[in-house]
């Protein structure tokens, strides 16, 4: 947001990070080969074996947990678009908890967090034979993409702090 031209900063947080409420670069059209590269895998995804849910609560975890408002907006209003309960999707963060959800989907939620707190967590072979309780190989490897491009958005978003639209 601008005043007078300015950008509007909010305070400092615990860590030292001012946030800004406007982008520090418009990175998809000063990289737009990159760009589309990174949307054409993101496409593909969403055409996977896992399913458009699957997909879209995988997308809204991880994005969750690497902090990127603008994913998360986007993934929430996707899955909400596609008929998923808003209390639901509420309760993705405590999805361990809450009763919403198939042992698919608690499997590939499980998966989603080890794999994108690589290095700071060891995804363990008892993880990895839950996996394979309910997923083919062929969707396993689709479930490691599919967290990898997220990983990737959300690092792009979060660091060049690109904004969540006002309007949906």
């Amino acid at each position: 947001m601008s005043m007078d031209g300015r950008t509007v900063r909010l305070p400092q947080t615990e860590k030292g990070i001012t946030m800004s409420l406007t982008a520090r670069l418009n990175y998809f059209q000063l990289a737009q080969p990159c760009f589309n590269a990174l949307l054409a895998l993101s496409e593909t995804i969403q055409k996977s074996s896992l399913g458009v849910r699957l997909v879209d609560l995988v997308l809204l975890r991880v994005s969750q947990i690497n902090g990127c408002g603008y994913c998360i907006d986007m993934h929430w209003r996707d899955l909400v678009r596609n008929g998923a309960d808003p209390r639901h999707l509420n309760a993705v963060a405590a999805w361990r908890e809450a009763p919403f959800f198939s042992d698919r989907e608690r499997a590939a939620l499980h998966w989603s967090e080890l794999v994108a707190q690589i290095p700071r967590t060891d995804p363990d072979d008892a993880a990895f034979a839950e996996l394979q309780r309910h997923f083919s190989d062929t969707e396993i490897a689709e479930l490691g993409f599919t967290i990898a491009t997220i990983n990737a958005w959300n690092l792009l978003n979060v660091s060049f702090r690109n904004p969540i639209p006002a309007k949906a």
